[in-house]
């Protein structure tokens, strides 16, 4: 017997909710196929609806294939192809559910920033000022490589802080280095063999090889990439960072640099991808002169990102091409659409023209250096000092620490993850063995709560000394 309830329809029609109802219990196995269906009349007189309802869902599942009308006998569930067995055992859901994320006192591998840090009230006011202003602009579809007044402002930004002298149409925006690295490959050439750090940020490397592309670590030493070892790699296009090389902190020499242009230009086809991610947050001198300003072969591909400067959660990024491949850019991969809506282009746009920016970077690098050395007056007064070597260069938000201890670098991560404290061991950042790595930990400290650190540094000199 075939009953079903009419109540709540919320809009929908007698006959819709009557045909969704049959559907469902004939793709459920609960009508089978062969199995006759009411009369029209009965099961109207079963329903308590009409014979027009029921006659319009018989209809429609017949219409549909569920169905089958023979004359004179009435209406059969119909054998549906590549209908699903019936399982016995309750079917698991298909959304994977999330796995909560173990809680830390304090997390030294998150990059994070906290609220009371982000200027909410300007943001907010000036995307009221964009919405109310430029309400036609906000629909129009953005040109692919991101509107040109956000192109224009990064442009003025790059020449007034990097001295980088550059025209918009050299800039391409996109929502996250990630997606503009997939640009690149595919500008560049898969059958290209890429080179990263070695030690180097492993994401990037994990993305280079999720595009399909041959990339292979390169060996530094305490000057950046060496020369011989790209060489020795056989490297077409080489991704780094000189300006501060993560998680090192070392800062690429100007001979290093030119020897580096010096190779580039000794072959058709290499570039260099200057990765300039956290340039603004030196916080001793001026920033370190790009790579990309002192290239007169046109060699050099500049990136840099929002996400340190402003949040990660705004998944802004940008590139700046040489001139002799902006046309093939466009010829390539003009057929992209921007994947940055119009409201945070126009909006970063005004942020950045009308001095805000700049402000809120040297807001931010005082803030820094106060987080700094409010770190280094804990682990002081905490005693850590003594069993640990500080190592850093003076830039960027993280530094290197040596601990004093005889245990593995396995044991100490899981002996401090045991005590709420999240620090990675540098050795994680090198593909192949790093002897020279042993005993030396990864602390970032720009997420980091003043009111958390006695604690911390507590918890990790006696997990040394234990």
């Amino acid at each position: 017997m075939l009953t079903y309830s009419f109540e709540h329809l919320e809009g929908e029609s007698l006959y819709e909710h009557l045909y969704r109802c049959i559907r469902r219990d004939i793709l459920a196995g609960r009508l089978q196929a062969g199995e006759k269906l009411p009369s029209k009349r009965s099961l109207a007189r079963q329903l308590g609806i009409s014979v027009i309802t029921v006659e319009g869902a018989y209809g429609q599942l017949v219409a549909e294939g569920y169905c089958q009308s023979v004359p004179k006998k009435g209406f059969f569930v119909a054998r549906v192809m590549g209908l699903p067995q019936k399982s016995s055992r309750r079917m698991e859901t298909a959304v994977e559910r999330e796995t909560p994320r173990p809680k830390y006192l304090a997390d030294f591998t998150a990059n994070s920033l906290p609220p009371e840090d982000f200027p909410f009230k300007t943001w907010a006011r000036l995307l009221r000022q964009v919405i109310a202003g430029q309400p036609a602009a906000l629909l129009e579809r953005s040109p692919g490589v991101g509107i040109l007044s956000l192109r224009q402002s990064i442009a003025a930004h790059l020449k007034s802080f990097r001295g980088l002298e550059v025209s918009p149409e050299q800039i391409v925006i996109g929502a996250g280095t990630e997606y503009l690295y997939s640009l690149l490959v595919q500008l560049l050439g898969r059958e290209k063999r890429f080179g990263v750090e070695n030690p180097g940020y492993d994401k990037i490397r994990k993305v280079y090889h999720g595009h399909g592309v041959d990339c292979v670590p390169v060996d530094m030493d305490e000057d950046g990439i060496r020369i011989d070892a790209l060489t020795a790699q056989h490297v077409d296009i080489l991704h780094i960072s000189p300006s501060h090389h993560f998680p090192t902190g070392c800062i690429t020499p100007i001979s290093r640099r030119y020897g580096l242009l010096g190779w580039v230009s000794a072959a058709p086809g290499r570039c260099i991808i200057e990765d300039d991610y956290d340039s603004e947050f030196r916080l001793t001198g001026r920033p370190i002169p790009t790579m990309m300003g002192i290239d007169v072969g046109g060699r050099v591909i500049y990136m840099n990102t929002f996400a340190k400067t402003l949040t990660p959660t705004i998944r802004i990024s940008y590139m700046v091409l040489p001139e002799q491949l902006v046309r093939e850019f466009h010829e390539k991969l003009g057929f992209y659409s921007c994947t940055v809506s119009n409201f945070e282009q126009y909006t970063l746009a005004r942020f950045i023209q009308d001095g805000y920016f700049e402000k809120h970077i040297n807001r931010m690098r005082n803030s820094y250096r106060k987080r700094r050395e409010a770190l280094l007056k804990a682990m002081k007064a905490g005693g850590l000092l003594a069993r640990a070597d500080i190592l850093e260069r003076g830039s960027g938000l993280h530094f290197l620490l040596r601990f004093h201890t005889q245990k593995s670098d396995e044991q100490l991560e899981q002996e401090l993850a045991a005590h709420g404290i999240r620090m990675r061991p540098l050795r994680d950042y090198y593909a192949g063995e790093a002897p020279a790595a042993r005993h030396i930990f990864v602390l970032n400290y720009s997420g980091m709560e003043a009111s958390v650190l006695p604690e911390a540094i507590a918890r990790i000199t006696a997990c040394l000394g234990a």
